[in-house]
């Protein structure tokens, strides 16, 4: 692909259409991305990241991180912070999938240890936690018991025996975002959630057993702050979010903004799929509780099917999950707006922060974070393809630019069509058996769709972040078991 003319290199990492490039930028776009990265980048980035920087109350600048390509309304990797008092809210900045996260759960488990077991546990997790496309949960709840879900989140979990009380500490927000209210979701979107908790959907959304090799480790001491002691030790990553639930969120405000933001506050964007509203409005308020009622949701989501791998684990291993170390790193969100303070030419300032397929990364000693994290920063969880492997991070000191966010993922390269193409799921999956990799599906078509060839290579989106102070690299973890939807 080739880059717009306009387009200037600040830095290594740092590419910039300034506000000359479109008419109505407000701010310059900033691309973050090594040379070899953005040579790749599809031209949707350049376009979408030039239409957000459009937005009203937007400060600074409109980012997209490494992992970037074409999404819906920005690009999967678009971050903008906007003034709250000026600015707008808008789905297509946090998008449909609502706190679509990702969980890292240790174990004191060896590579050596799993192997024997691997296929045993891997089909035992495929049966206990459902994958694919309207699969159901096996926690059974009233449409009442569900708008509690969704306001109460991770704690609802908690009480309810689904829970360690130290899961809450080592999931972002405690696992719950204050200010849920159930009542600004409509019936539509209840009824596509109340029976989706402990599942993982499609897509790409997995849960994976992983290894830590020695030789992978990048930094020592926190990856053994984080947990990961031993040479060759096992733990579980998983990506899932709040299913239809979130979907249906997006859906309705999308089409109550449609119908507002020019009639009533004459608002203009450059895409429908930008459609917004004042923060501040009456539509903006509700949408902004009825999406941390998918934030909740998610969280709870992901917190039960915790549940079910530790059930797993115990099972296939005869002992309590406690005994085998099954111990949170960290549950991160994408997919979200939040009110958070930063540096704004050097005064702090409350920012509406929308993040869109983009992680929370804050730095050592930053208000927010578990206190055993307080010296290494965040943990940061950056998922690759099922084929390749995933980067254990820390939050870095130098992300202040980027508002403390940095990449969710490796990026996809092509469209699920394209990729389906090119190999069949039956194939794909003797493949990576014989590589050592034991996957269950639930959809051959939805694992042909997420081959290792249709995403961006992860070393390079990891090793980005790193040189552009966004996220530092601790471990790169090796998958030996996979469950897809």
């Amino acid at each position: 692909m080739t880059a717009p003319a306009a387009l200037k290199r600040i830095s290594a990492t740092i590419w910039e259409l300034p506000v000359s490039y479109k008419q109505g930028m407000l701010v310059p776009a900033r691309i973050i991305a090594t040379e070899k990265l953005i040579n790749a980048m599809d031209a949707g980035v350049f376009e979408q990241v030039s239409n957000v920087a459009c937005l009203p109350g937007i400060q600074k600048y409109a980012f997209c991180m490494p992992d970037g390509h074409w999404g819906y309304g920005f690009p999967i990797g678009g971050l903008a912070a906007m003034d709250p008092d000026t600015g707008v809210i808008s789905p297509g900045g946090i998008g449909f999938d609502i706190n679509c996260g990702m969980r890292l759960v240790l174990t004191t488990l060896t590579y050596e240890e799993v192997k024997p077991r691997l296929r045993e546990l891997v089909d035992a997790l495929f049966y206990r936690v459902p994958a694919g496309v309207g699969s159901h949960g096996f926690v059974r709840l009233s449409h009442d018991e569900f708008c509690r879900v969704a306001e109460q989140g991770s704690s609802w979990c908690l009480k309810h025996g689904y829970a360690w009380p130290e899961d809450l500490e080592m999931t972002e927000e405690h696992g719950c975002f204050t200010g849920a209210d159930a009542t600004k979701v409509s019936q539509r979107a209840v009824d596509r959630g109340y029976n989706q908790i402990g599942t993982l959907g499609s897509g790409n959304h997995y849960l994976e057993i992983q290894v830590a090799r020695p030789e992978n480790i990048f930094d020592e001491d926190t990856a053994r702050a984080f947990g990961i002691t031993v040479p060759n030790q096992v733990v579980i990553m998983f990506h899932c979010g709040s299913r239809g639930f979130g979907h249906q969120v997006a859906t309705d405000y999308l089409q109550l903004f449609l119908s507002v933001m020019e009639k009533k506050y004459g608002i203009r964007t450059n895409d429908r799929e930008l459609a917004c509203a004042p923060f501040r409005s009456r539509e903006g308020q509700d949408y902004f509780a009825a999406m941390k009622c998918a934030v909740n949701m998610a969280f709870a989501n992901r917190q039960v099917i915790l549940h079910r791998i530790r059930e797993v684990f115990s099972d296939v291993f005869g002992r309590d999950p406690r005994d085998l170390g099954m111990d949170m790193v960290y549950d991160v969100a994408h997919n979200t707006a939040k009110l958070e303070t930063h540096l704004v030419d050097g005064k702090k300032r409350e920012l509406l922060v929308h993040r869109k397929g983009a992680t929370r990364a804050f730095g050592p000693g930053m208000e927010g974070i578990p206190a055993r994290y307080r010296e290494t920063g965040q943990p940061v969880i950056i998922g690759g393809s099922m084929e390749t492997g995933s980067y254990l991070l820390a939050g870095d000191p130098g992300g202040g630019d980027t508002f403390f966010t940095t990449a969710h993922g490796s990026g996809r390269t092509m469209s699920r069509h394209q990729a389906k193409k090119l190999v069949k799921g039956q194939k794909l999956q003797r493949d990576m058996e014989e590589r050592g990799i034991y996957v269950r599906t639930a959809s051959w078509g939805g694992l042909a769709e997420e081959a290792g060839h249709a995403y961006k290579n992860i070393d390079d989106v990891a090793e980005a972040t790193e040189l552009s102070h966004l996220s530092r690299r601790v471990a790169r973890l090796v998958p030996i078991g996979n469950v897809k939807g």
